[in-house]
């Protein structure tokens, strides 16, 4: 029987070793780094977004002139900042992706947009900022004969903004900010599930026009001053399951708990055994 009590808290300890227990350790955020966490050097150089590819801008026209209004912007909504409102009204509860089509402007793969007038405007590589400075000097220059006309001032926003997450909590999430930290991100996907692996989270973005992947720590206080701080549109982060997950244990009170369900089983199944043997013993008598 002695044996029998060794052999059952020799496998309550077995399973808790190949338990993976998960400790504030693995799932807190902006932790010191240490010899498990790793340091980033100060690299923080935010840029401002550069039009790529397939991307989609809003263009809207403004003119104290009401037929250059009309002209460039949808005259079936009228001019003017009311029309502009309505408009976006339609992008946003509208027919979803026919709005963005129909009032937005497609990066096709060679850089360029087809605008009214303007023709090929090439685009790609340009901040939203430098896109709008050109399509004012373009309009200006093509619209200062014509009699009446006004300064042309012109905005240019990128719609369909979006990152991506797959792996334990896979969906698509809108960019809805300028500048969109990875916490934010993670703020508005709900936050990562417990057995989400935070030590190697990777981003794959494209740079140049070619994909490429980056890892990085999630726990690391320095991530605030890594390239990892900020996203951008169309970035893909891929978050994994810890190893062990089938095993896993989140507390020392589960853990605990693992034991004493282990012990009350072993100690059930001594019962009847004991039984039994007292049992036959008995009957030898």
């Amino acid at each position: 029987m002695q044996r029998l009590k060794t052999y059952l808290l020799g496998l309550a300890g077995i399973i808790l070793c190949f338990s993976s227990c998960v400790t504030s350790k693995k799932v807190n955020y902006l932790q010191e780094p240490d010899k498990t966490i790793p340091h980033y050097a100060d690299t923080i150089d935010y840029s401002e977004y550069k039009i790529k590819t397939n991307d989609r801008l809003y263009i809207y026209v403004y003119s104290l002139n009401e037929d250059v209004m009309k002209m460039y912007n949808s005259s079936s909504y009228g001019s003017g900042s009311g029309g502009r409102g309505q408009m976006e009204q339609s992008m946003n509860n509208g027919t979803g992706r026919n709005s963005y089509e129909l009032y937005s402007y497609l990066v096709d793969t060679a850089g360029y947009i087809d605008f009214p007038t303007l023709g090929k405007i090439p685009v790609r590589g340009l901040t939203t900022r430098e896109a709008k400075f050109k399509m004012e000097a373009e309009l200006s220059s093509l619209l200062k004969e014509i009699p009446g006309y006004s300064t042309i001032s012109v905005e240019v926003t990128i719609v369909q903004r979006s990152f991506s997450l797959i792996g334990v909590k896979s969906g698509r999430y809108a960019i809805d900010k300028e500048k969109m930290t990875i916490f934010e991100a993670l703020a508005k996907m709900g936050n990562l599930q417990e057995f989400s692996d935070r030590s190697k989270v990777k981003i794959i973005r494209e740079i140049n026009g070619q994909p490429v992947i980056r890892t990085f720590d999630l726990r690391s206080k320095d991530i605030i001053n890594s390239e990892f701080y900020y996203i951008e549109p169309n970035d893909i982060i891929y978050v994994r399951e810890m190893s062990g997950k089938a095993f896993g244990i989140n507390s020392a009170a589960t853990g605990l708990a693992v034991i004493s369900t282990t012990l009350s089983f072993g100690v059930f199944i001594y019962t009847i055994v004991a039984t039994g043997i007292n049992h036959v013993n008995k009957y030898k008598k």
